[in-house]
């Protein structure tokens, strides 16, 4: 007979979820009303403003889909590509593997931009593949490749595209929040994001945002829209202004409430404070790392302070050291991904998970692994 489950309390140091506050937790708690009750309307239009804090953005298109960041993905390429549309897609990293995936389930043609796993995105390849492919609707890059720990230069591979006439899509599932992501600035056109990683909320919510330039290609499109969920023709009827609303779904109420926590948590404490924070409690873990004799993988200028690639060391069994770090410490790290798997660990210092305590949590338990 089953009974009443109650999970083990960990400390969530991998790729993502990260550590969830009790303030956010407790916001999840309050009793659930309907999704077109006045009062939930008048949160949605406060998730809006706070997203659109979050994203450095004033598009009016910025919402909270109902569903994971994979979700936004998708949504991004099925709302902006058509069958026969062209899209340059960078990958050096697991998730522009998985834009690919998108744009041919589209019907559109991907031409691929490659870069070692690792390495950012090089802007000479992008520059090259516009001019090799002047006709493109989209380019798409991940801007934090969650993956391989990399960051790439995304306010010059936006001006790139918006030069030759093209629109963006940007894979901000790991950015937002934790290092500089400046939509209206930079020139993005479609950047999505996860819940469950910097801003350190309940898994299963998509933060969104479409530039006027986006919402004109979706409106003005000649095929449906291959997702009837997706459809932001349809969701702009019901994330739209004003109290009347267009029912689409049942919007997860409870964790829009958790959502909307951990922005005020946000605002609260500043986008600068934040990459600060960040920036900061990486520069200390990668000082102990260092000390244990352990090597991030990735080059200074490029490394994620929100998510760090460590080398595994000769000798040492992958898989076992994560089981023991979770067994005996409680302690959730990530494996490698992809051509990485077994090479290295990925140790994650987002949100709520990315301070002192956990550092020093984290560098005593890997001593203690490692020397056993």
């Amino acid at each position: 007979m089953s009974s009443t489950f109650y999970p083990p309390q960990r400390t969530l140091m991998g790729p993502g979820p990260s550590d969830v506050s009790a303030r956010v937790l407790a916001a999840s708690a309050r009793p659930t009303i309907g999704h077109l009750d006045p009062e939930f309307v008048g949160l949605m239009d406060d998730v809006k403003r706070l997203l659109q804090f979050a994203f450095q953005t004033r598009n009016e298109l910025t919402i909270p889909l109902s569903a994971p960041g994979s979700a936004g993905m998708e949504a991004a390429f099925v709302n902006l590509l058509e069958p026969g549309d062209t899209a340059i897609v960078c990958q050096n990293g697991v998730f522009g593997g998985r834009m690919k995936e998108n744009v041919e389930r589209c019907g559109a043609t991907a031409v691929m931009v490659q870069d070692r796993w690792g390495d950012p995105v090089d802007p000479e390849k992008v520059a090259a593949a516009i001019a090799a492919n002047p006709n493109a609707k989209v380019l798409a890059f991940v801007h934090a490749e969650t993956s391989t720990g990399v960051r790439s230069d995304a306010e010059q591979l936006c001006q790139l595209a918006k030069a030759a006439g093209m629109l963006t899509i940007v894979d901000a599932v790991t950015s937002l929040a934790g290092i500089d992501l400046q939509v209206d600035a930079w020139g993005a056109d479609v950047v999505y994001s996860g819940t469950q990683k910097c801003l350190s909320s309940l898994p299963g919510i998509a933060p969104i945002t479409f530039s006027a330039d986006a919402v004109a290609a979706i409106t003005s499109r000649t095929h449906k829209v291959q997702s009837w969920f997706l459809d932001m023709n349809l969701i702009m009827g019901y994330w739209g202004e004003g109290a009347k609303r267009a029912y689409h779904h049942t919007a997860p109420v409870n964790a829009i409430y958790a959502l909307h926590e951990s922005l005020l948590m946000l605002e609260e404490e500043g986008l600068q404070a934040s990459f600060a924070r960040h920036r900061d409690n990486h520069t200390a873990l990668a000082s102990g790392l260092a000390d244990l004799g352990l090597e991030l993988a990735v080059a200074e200028p490029w490394r994620l302070p929100q998510l760090n690639a460590v080398m595994i060391p000769e000798g040492k069994d992958d898989a076992a050291t994560r089981s023991r770090l979770l067994a005996d410490f409680n302690l959730e790290v990530g494996a490698g991904l992809g051509e990485l798997a077994g090479k290295q660990w990925r140790i994650g210092l987002m949100g709520s998970s990315s301070h002192a305590v956990n550092i020093n949590r984290c560098l005593s338990a890997f001593e203690a692994v490692l020397a056993s």
